[in-house]
């Protein structure tokens, strides 16, 4: 089978492991997400995944309980290490061999964020789990995915969400929303679209590393986007 890309980073969100709850970890989805992923390394994809930690405790809601914005972050990062270990448990039931790397160090249950190692356990057939974020406070976890993509030199960005792709507006409000299929960095920015926010967007069109904006929920659209079809938006340089 000819493969478009080579080296992947998905991005999936904490929400995305909800299913229908409305907090926590479902883990049907786990499953859901294990078995995708897998057929990815089949197909001799090398693959990275950088997860956030919003069906736990999200950084920006701290605030509101009083915590200082710094402090909610932290607890941010952490949330996503938990979401980390819960997908690393899932992809190895089902025969896939997988590292957890964390930018917060913590040797006990996962390994330090080393980019030369990161890269060999790729160029092995490892599923590398990016945790933790950036490691510090003020970036998302969508800045953390460009910042990994960035270093380990990945082919593409796949951002898994909800809906199958960019919209001019969002689709679950309007139904009369237009879907795009293929947009530029430059038009992204100036039709105002929410991709990204703005320091991962601009991260990736200066390193010019494609986004596809994608719907994760559809048990087939990994495997066609790294073969090549047109599934989701496609925003490039």
């Amino acid at each position: 089978m000819k493969i478009r890309y080579h080296r992947i980073l998905l991005k999936l969100s904490g929400e995305a492991l909800m299913g229908s709850s409305t907090y926590g970890i479902d883990p049907e989805m786990l499953q859901v997400y294990a078995r995708q992923i897998k057929e990815l390394t089949e197909m001799k994809v090398e693959v990275a995944v950088v997860i956030g930690g919003g069906n736990i405790f999200r950084g920006l809601q701290a605030e509101r309980s009083g915590i200082e914005r710094v402090q909610g972050d932290y607890m941010g990062m952490l949330a996503t290490v938990i979401n980390g270990m819960a997908l690393q448990s899932a992809m190895e039931a089902n025969g896939v061999f997988t590292r957890l790397i964390t930018a917060i160090e913590m040797k006990e249950i996962a390994e330090p964020y080393i980019r030369r190692r990161a890269i060999r356990h790729l160029e092995k057939g490892r599923v590398v789990i990016f945790s933790a974020g950036t490691g510090s406070p003020y970036f998302t976890t969508d800045s953390a995915a460009a910042l990994r993509a960035s270093e380990i030199k990945a082919d593409v960005i796949l951002k898994g969400t909800r809906v199958d792709g960019i919209y001019d507006a969002d689709p679950l409000k309007h139904p009369e929303a237009v879907r795009f299929e293929h947009l530029t960095f430059e038009k992204v920015i100036r039709m105002g679209l929410k991709v990204m926010d703005m320091t991962a967007f601009t991260m990736c069109q200066e390193n010019n590393i494609p986004i596809v904006v994608f719907d994760i929920n559809d048990p087939g659209n990994l495997r066609r986007i790294v073969a090549g079809d047109r599934v989701g938006t496609l925003v490039e340089g």
